[in-house]
């Protein structure tokens, strides 16, 4: 059976990354979550003082891409691959609040993107793989063999963030989720390289009313049809 390359992007906190592991895995896929690959670097520019509520020096940042390795290994306990940043696991570090309020910020540097792309794309470049993001079906694989576009209203979307932040221990207000999911969107959907869109040829997934395994089932529905048809 002919491996394809399936490429998922959406708007933050519709569930990409959730149903793009369990796709993977139900096809025996390689799964790439590129929003960490630019967490990861948002994680490198809070820590280094290149950014925060007043600043951002992206010049700096720039000039310091090369120092930056992102890689994946798989936790077999947790069932998924974790992100490293130079050889440290950050996985639990950059999925907080503070980075979510960066990444976008970050993500729309020029130099950020083409460095992540790369990389990315050398990832897929073997086909049998599931990545999702932003840019994955308009710039990273334009010809996947299937595209989805994931989306959900903002305050389903910010709902189901804060329930995820704060079964993780975090202390957040709703209002400050929503405002972080509503400036993202903006941010993402504007932003001049690579601004998040639903390619042409892309198969649109509204999940504001889907559950987890409605969302799954449709979707691995598609993938098996792709496959077969490849």
């Amino acid at each position: 059976m002919k491996n394809i390359t399936i490429a998922i992007d959406g708007f933050s906190s519709t569930g990409k990354s959730t149903v793009a592991k369990q796709l993977a895995k139900a096809l025996g896929y390689v799964y790439v979550d590129t929003g960490a690959m630019y967490r990861a670097v948002t994680f490198y520019a809070m820590h280094n003082g290149l950014i925060d509520k007043e600043n951002f020096n992206t010049e700096a940042l720039i000039q310091q891409l090369p120092n930056i390795t992102i890689t994946f290994k798989f936790n077999e306990t947790l069932g998924f691959a974790e992100v490293y940043l130079n050889d440290e696991n950050i996985e639990r570090k950059v999925r907080t609040l503070e980075v979510s309020s960066y990444v976008s910020k970050v993500a729309a540097i020029s130099a950020v993107r083409q460095k992540l792309v790369e990389q990315q794309q050398k990832l897929g470049e073997n086909k049998g793989v599931v990545m999702d993001g932003r840019d994955i079906g308009t710039v990273v694989f334009t010809n996947a063999e299937l595209k989805l576009f994931m989306t959900a209203s903002a305050k389903t979307r910010a709902e189901r963030r804060f329930k995820e932040l704060i079964e993780r221990g975090e202390i957040v207000r709703y209002e400050d989720v929503l405002q972080n999911v509503e400036e993202r969107d903006y941010i993402d959907s504007n932003r001049a390289d690579s601004p998040l869109t639903k390619a042409k040829d892309a198969i649109e997934i509204d999940n504001s009313e889907m559950s987890l395994n409605e969302q799954f089932n449709k979707i691995l529905k598609l993938a098996k049809v792709t496959i077969l048809n490849a």
